[in-house]
């Protein structure tokens, strides 16, 4: 297991890296930060200036060795948009986005596993089919699209939440269900599936034959071994969340990451896309790997094929 372990963390490493490489060459190559910290009327004199002065003239390995070195340092650089220290921005807003996320993912393993359970113990009846409408519906509305039909029915027509925000509880109710029902059609139908597999197995049966309660049967031991893929969808969604609720940040005015970045990409502020995009690739990165693990704790097969 520890070498399983340690194969995953070197692998991840290589990934992270390799993700910073093309964050960094990537946003590099396609602006010009001189001239995004001058301004658009500065004159070319300005920008010659201010590129020899942050050393934006020198070849963009010596710059990438530069930037990964304090990247090891803790220090991610300062906002040209906001004067101020990048990180400092991303502990500001990274609380709202967890929140947001962490509700989010909730509703969804919530909904999820509660329809394909239900769904598997009568495949083709009338709950199974309504959870896979259901699903199917969830996955092909926009986020944007729901966010705003939300607003108008919860928000607009019957004022039970705000319409945007992230002061309270409530405010966090629309976006989490937004950006959870995205999440809905995967988990349920692993969970469906996987559970129709283990309800058809030997064990199963064996079990309903000693007389074990329905519940028993389902809970303890037929979603014990359907879960896998549900646990490494859901660290792979967990990931997803934190670093994909832009849409739904902007459309519920939430001061999160995803609203950082929207407004970082508006005001070509290139130190905080570049933090950002490297923190989401880190975060996603190392849950996924963290599913992976948790996997092989749970299937003992995981790693013994490795």
């Amino acid at each position: 297991m520890i070498l399983f372990i340690l194969k995953r963390c070197l692998l991840a490493t290589l990934v992270v890296l390799t993700v910073s490489i093309a964050t960094f060459f990537l946003l590099n190559a396609s602006t010009d930060p001189a001239s995004a910290i001058a301004g658009e009327n500065a004159d070319q004199e300005v920008v010659e200036q201010i590129r020899i002065q942050y050393g934006f003239d020198r070849p963009l390995v010596v710059q990438y060795a530069s930037w990964i070195g304090r990247l090891a340092q803790g220090d991610f650089g300062d906002s040209y948009y906001w004067k101020q220290p990048v990180l400092d921005l991303f502990i500001e807003r990274a609380p709202v986005t967890v929140m947001l996320a962490v509700s989010a993912l909730s509703i969804s393993i919530i909904v999820g596993l509660t329809l394909g359970i239900l769904g598997a113990r009568n495949p083709d009846g009338w709950v199974d089919r309504f959870a896979l409408a259901l699903g199917t519906s969830a996955q092909a509305i926009p986020n944007f699209w729901l966010g705003l039909i939300m607003i108008i029915l919860f928000a607009v027509m019957v004022p039970i939440f705000p319409v945007s925000g992230d002061a309270t509880w409530q405010h966090y109710v629309l976006p989490a269900f937004v950006l959870g029902m995205s999440t809905v059609p995967q988990i349920l139908r692993l969970t469906r599936a996987g559970m129709i597999e283990v309800l058809g197995s030997d064990f199963i049966r064996t079990a309903r034959a000693k007389g074990f309660m329905q519940g028993q049967v389902m809970l303890r031991h037929a979603l014990r071994n359907a879960i896998l893929p549900v646990v490494s969808v859901i660290a792979i969604q967990l990931g997803y969340k934190l670093g994909g609720s832009l849409i739904t940040e902007t459309i519920f005015n939430m001061n999160g990451l995803g609203r950082l970045a929207y407004e970082s990409i508006l005001g070509a502020d290139v130190p905080t896309i570049q933090m950002l995009v490297f923190m989401f690739a880190l975060i996603f990165i190392v849950l996924t790997t963290l599913g992976e693990i948790l996997n092989a704790l749970l299937d003992p097969r995981i790693r013994m094929g490795q």
